[in-house]
Order: C-alpha cells, then sequence, then structure tokens
C-alpha cells in the first residue's frame, strides 16, 4: 500500500504518492491519484490511500514554493525504469540546478550520451516524479519550454520561481 496527499500550490494541486519508507514514487501537478500511479514502474504499483503523513515530502513542497529552493533535494525518490540510460537520467536530472536550466542537447551530454538528445527528452517525458526529478528544467536547444506533462503554464510558472528566488 502506498499513500498520497494533495497539496495545495501556488501552480495548483500538487499530488505527491510516497512508499511506506516516504520515498517518493510518483508526484504531479494533479489532483487525481489513479493518473500519477498509471507513471509507476509496475514493480513498484501498489493501492493508494490518502494520508496526511507523507514523510518529508509535504514540507519540502511547501519550503519550495515558500522559497527554498534546495528543499527537495534530500527528499527521497523511488524511480525504476527498463532501460539503464533513462535510471541515470533521472539521477542526472536531479543534479540540475534551480535557476539554471539546461538544454536537451546538454542534458544528454551531462548523462554521458551527447549523442542521445531524443533518449534525454524520453527520460523528460516519462518522469514519474515531478518537481523531485525536475524535468521542468529541461528547455529546447532555442530557449523555448518544449513539453511538460503538467501544461506549459505550470512549467512556466516553475522556472519563473526557481530564477527569482535566486
Amino acid at each position: 500500500m502506498v499513500k498520497y496527499r494533495t497539496l495545495d500550490t501556488p501552480a495548483g494541486p500538487f499530488t505527491v504518492v510516497v512508499s511506506n519508507t516516504h520515498a517518493v514514487r510518483a508526484a504531479g501537478f494533479t489532483d487525481d491519484v489513479g493518473e500519477l500511479l498509471t507513471l509507476v514502474h509496475p514493480g513498484l504499483r501498489d493501492d493508494a490511500e490518502p494520508a496526511d503523513d507523507v514523510g518529508p515530502a509535504a514540507g519540502a513542497v511547501r519550503s519550495y514554493f515558500d522559497g527554498d529552493r534546495a528543499a527537495l533535494d534530500a527528499v527521497v525518490v523511488e524511480q525504476h525504469s527498463a532501460g539503464e540510460f533513462m535510471r541515470h537520467a533521472w539521477q542526472v536530472m536531479r543534479e540540475i540546478k534551480p535557476g539554471f536550466p539546461v538544454t536537451y542537447t546538454e542534458f544528454a551530454r551531462l548523462s554521458g550520451r551527447p549523442a542521445a538528445i531524443r533518449a534525454a527528452a524520453a527520460a523528460c517525458a516519462r518522469n514519474p516524479v515531478a518537481l523531485f526529478t525536475p524535468c521542468h528544467r529541461v528547455l529546447r536547444t532555442d530557449g523555448s519550454l518544449g513539453g511538460y506533462r503538467w501544461g506549459l503554464p505550470v512549467k512556466r510558472l516553475l522556472l519563473d520561481h526557481e530564477q527569482a528566488a535566486g
């Protein structure tokens, strides 16, 4: 059984799904926990129940939106993928600093496969742990936003928030 909680944020409802050890398995700007559970690797998927206590994740989200851009860094995430590159890319993504977005090309290079720009973009698109694994910090080569599962207005708000908090 996993637990979830939906928080009100400046970007809209944000739901976080955690394991019994409070590792974040899914997170996104939605109040539809079912939608989030479809993003979780089948080996980690479980029934979810609402809970007030989702460990440090809820406090970290609040602190982030209050201006502590590093608040999310210490929260443990549990992401699994069938591919080694995607697992590694998600780890690298967590190292992209707030206020310093990178392009998909740079993200591919940081992930150790400079020619794998499409694979880097796929890692962003398949990221089940929004905000904690900050795929919103990856932009197109021309600096435009590209895509974001939770909508470009949310991506813009997050990037602006991180820039302003710096």
